[in-house]
Formats: C-alpha cells, structure tokens, sequence
C-alpha cells in the first residue's frame, strides 16, 4: 500500500486496515516461526506498511 492511497482514507478506514494489517502480521510471524515461510520478506514490508498506516493516523490526530 503506497503512502498516496493511506492519505486518501478516512479516519475509520485508517483504524480499520491497521488492526488487518496487524492481525495479519502477528499470524505471518506465529507461520514464519512454525515453519518457513516462502518468501519472508513479506514480514519485512507488511512491517512498514503497518507503520505508515499508524503514522498516518498520529499525524491526524495531532493535528484535529
């Protein structure tokens, strides 16, 4: 997700793909620990696509 479609959402889409997108990190983790995963840079980007939506919604936050 690039940082012009996060810009884009509203405030409760913002909250809403946060809490997937950390719920689907912590099962990517709790996979990659069982068992490899195929490609674990996955981890890596589901990782910064996390914090560019928290930090999109910090800087609303601020500034309302």
């Amino acid at each position: 997700m690039k940082q012009q479609e996060i810009i884009k959402l509203s405030d409760e889409d913002l909250k809403n793909r946060l809490s997937d997108f950390l719920k689907q990190y912590d099962n990517l983790k709790l996979t990659h620990t069982m068992a490899p995963i195929e490609n674990p840079m996955r981890i890596r980007s589901m990782r910064k696509v996390i914090a560019r939506l928290s930090t999109e919604l910090s800087k609303r936050n601020n500034n309302a």
